[in-house]
């Protein structure tokens, strides 16, 4: 029989049910108060809600404004709402937030349900996005395990949510958690996960594509449709069926998405891939000297990995682009020339300083350095480079997995020919493509802007423009003989000409500068004086030393491909030089211009002997050594340009220069005692001609661009002064004899 409580047992019960309550509830209250007031981890303020902290990747944005690529620690970057397409928004609503426009932060049945579950550690999806966004931007980003520390953590979570409600709109806050959640990959944010895994944008993801990227976001590793496409179809469709019951998606429309696959198109991202990897490498230097020197309101630095900057740049993506497929598509033709020349040849029997090359090169290999920072010896190092091991190595077909001593592998790089050119405007001085060498992934090293080689005939131009100013004419004529130049202090130099590419007899300057003839271009250096020439050649922007000797004539001398090229713009743009541009501004993530750049801008030549500079050069396109440019790649329109080609046919250059774009282009191993055997296919042009030809061949066919074939360079602003057609020359110098042999007499 059970015992009756009595009234008072009743009475003291109650009492101590209801102090229990209070006791709970007054311990919610104060967890809730201390929680607020931060005893457990500082919540944001008011002013971190106005400007919540995410790491966004920085973009490199072209001239035509493309995404070049992006510098980061997490790939993010955000998109405004309009620019969403809403079965983006519809699909996440329907799945993670049913009842999002109707709450203020916190849907308390559904929170309340699943604290049971959160505490024996199964998750559950019972946050709200606005707590979702909370626990991304402000608590932390990663939810706890402990039980406790969870509670306190969804505390945090609730009254965040709730400030975050009162601050933004629905549209707001929507717009930030696309933003900054995680789809794997490295990916953050619904603009990189479009371009990541469909290859498109934000705007234009479709029901069931936005389908797939919603359902990744419980679980961005185990729910990938890269790694598991069946899981992920599988959620996919499920999210799909939420739309159809939430009224987003009629039931026809969800089952021809569900009927379709994945449909991926994954590009991810890889700061060794896409358009211009050696540029922005380059780039990334710059751009962090700069913001070494600029703070933000708060005076802390700008951090290029984390702070979305948008960096504008003067490259043009199409361009680019061209000069890329140029590359690969000469470059693969180039080197199969070169091997079929070193076939069967014993390397170590007919290279100059094999042993030394192969040493230093297994030295600056990055397998080398890994040893190194291992702790093994030098003896152990050698053992290793020559024990058969998996390699991996370029070529033009692509990387290749092998077996092969490492050793072999040093040889193998160092027999690949390696090429660089840089496109500008000669007018602006904007750098419109930047291709710093063969592939980035396995060849780092910078040949436009870091490195400088030899730079052979190319150099000739300068010698020349000296002349023309000294009064000479294009078509005075000189005996093609050999000559000694006597120097002071210096030993007699005796400068070398090939027999098969000699012209005899009396040649004009024209001549001689189209067929790059190495006697006549010596005697008119000494006629007047290396110095000069020297000083023009630094005048004109060549940064590398040019000592002033007889040989910079033939090009001696060192330089980069960008000091090249800017300097032949001088003779486009009448006379003057313009620093080569490659970085126009660079803006914050919320649009504020933090850095502009002006470029250098000086006169160094007279616009008239600029453009007789330019006349004469043609003639290396229309009769010279260039003649393959109409010949063999039919590009009749102006064009104006110089070979070169160095000692033992190391390097290849070729400079082109159009009224509106100037390039030029080297190719060569990367030591110079690797080389071409011969120089019929040494020779700059063949090494380099023909990746300017085909590069130029499709920015004519490019008729967006502005490119046009059917101008010529402009006149001088004054009357012509110098007598171009030598036919005309020769007339009046055959009446100015004829009166001088009058007035003898």
């Amino acid at each position: 029989m059970t015992a009756k409580l009595s009234p008072q047992d009743i009475k003291k019960y109650n009492w101590y049910i209801w102090k229990f309550v209070i006791g709970c509830f007054a311990f919610v209250i104060l967890l809730i108060g201390t929680t607020t007031l931060g005893v457990f981890g500082t919540l944001p303020t008011l002013r971190d809600l106005e400007n919540p902290k995410s790491d966004q990747a920085s973009q490199i944005l072209s001239s035509d404004k493309q995404v070049l690529g992006k510098y980061y620690t997490k790939n993010r970057s955000s998109v405004p709402f309009k620019d969403i397409s809403p079965n983006v928004i519809n699909a996440l609503v329907a799945k993670e937030d049913n009842h999002f426009y109707a709450h203020s932060g916190i849907d308390f049945w559904r929170t309340f349900s699943i604290i049971a579950y959160n505490l024996v550690g199964s998750r559950q999806g019972g946050s709200t996005l606005t707590q979702q966004l909370a626990l991304n931007l402000f608590t932390g980003q990663t939810r706890a395990h402990n039980p406790i520390k969870r509670i306190v953590q969804k505390l945090q979570e609730l009254i965040v949510a709730v400030r975050i409600e009162k601050h933004y709109t629905k549209q707001e806050i929507i717009t930030m958690y696309l933003n900054t959640v995680p789809f794997g990959s490295n990916t953050f944010g619904i603009s990189s996960a479009a371009s990541t895994y469909f290859n498109t944008t934000p705007a234009k993801l479709t029901p069931d594509q936005a389908a797939t990227l919603i359902q990744m976001l419980t679980a961005p590793t185990a729910n990938s449709p890269v790694r598991h496409p069946e899981r992920a179809l599988g959620n996919r469709n499920f999210t799909l069926g939420r739309m159809v019951q939430e009224g987003y998606l009629t039931q026809e429309e969800a089952d021809k998405c569900k009927a379709k696959p994945l449909g991926l198109d994954y590009h991810p991202t890889n700061h060794t891939e896409g358009l211009a990897p050696y540029f922005r490498a380059v780039l990334r230097g710059e751009v962090k000297k700069i913001l070494a020197n600029i703070t933000k309101a708060d005076g802390t630095p700008y951090d290029i990995d984390r702070d979305g900057l948008n960096i504008y740049t003067t490259i043009d993506a199409n361009m680019q682009l061209y000069a890329e497929e140029a590359q690969r598509e000469w470059m693969r033709k180039l080197q199969a020339q070169f091997n079929a020349e070193w076939k069967g040849v014993k390397l170590s029997a007919r290279i100059t300083n094999y042993k030394l090359r192969i040493d230093q090169g297994m030295h600056e290999s990055d397998r080398y350095r890994q040893l190194k920072l291992e702790g093994q010896s030098e003896n152990e190092i050698i053992q290793n480079f020559n024990t058969p091991d998996k390699v991996n190595i370029f070529t033009w077909k692509g990387n290749l997995d092998t077996l092969m001593k490492p050793i072999d592998s040093v040889v193998y790089s160092q027999m690949l020919l390696r090429n660089a050119m840089m496109s500008m405007d000669p007018t602006t001085g904007y750098i419109k493509a930047w291709v710093g060498g063969i592939n980035f992934e396995h060849f780092k090293y910078d040949q436009v802007k870091d490195g400088a080689r030899q730079v052979g005939s190319t150099a000739k131009p300068f010698t020349y423009s000296v002349a023309i100013e000294n009064g000479y004419s294009p078509c005075m004529q000189v005996n093609n003989v050999p000559i000694t130049i006597h120097s002071a202090g210096s030993p007699d130099w005796i400068p070398g000409s090939s027999l098969e590419e000699t012209v005899p007899g009396m040649i004009t300057l024209r001549t001689a500068l189209a067929h790059s003839q190495n006697w006549v271009t010596a005697y008119v250096i000494n006629e007047v004086g290396p110095e000069n020439v020297a000083t023009l050649i630094k005048q004109m922007g060549i940064h590398t030393p040019v000592p002033p000797y007889p040989s910079i004539c033939l090009g001696s001398f060192d330089a980069t491909v960008m000091d090249m090229t800017a300097a032949y713009s001088v003779f486009a743009n009448h006379g003057i030089w313009t620093e080569p541009t490659y970085l126009l501004r660079i803006e914050d993530k919320n649009g504020n211009v933090i850095y502009n750049y002006t470029p250098k801008v000086k006169q160094v030549m007279n616009e008239q002997f600029a453009y007789v500079m330019i006349d004469m050069m043609k003639s290396v396109i229309t009769e010279g050594t260039g003649w393959r440019l109409r010949g063999t790649y039919k590009i009749t329109n102006p064009v104006a340009g110089k070979t070169g080609t160095t000692n033992d046919n190391s390097d290849g250059w070729f400079m082109g220069v159009t009224p509106k774009l100037v390039t030029g282009v080297w190719t060569g191993c990367e030591k110079r005692d690797f080389h071409f055997r011969s120089t019929h296919t040494g020779q700059g042009a063949n090494a380099a001609l023909p990746v300017f030809a085909l590069y130029m061949q499709k920015v004519y066919a490019d008729q967006s661009l502005g490119i046009r074939k059917d101008i010529d360079f402009d006149l001088p602003k004054t009357p012509l002064t110098t007598i171009l057609d030598c036919s005309v020359y020769s007339q009046q110098q055959k009446g100015i004899n004829e009166v001088e042999k009058k007035l003898s007499f």
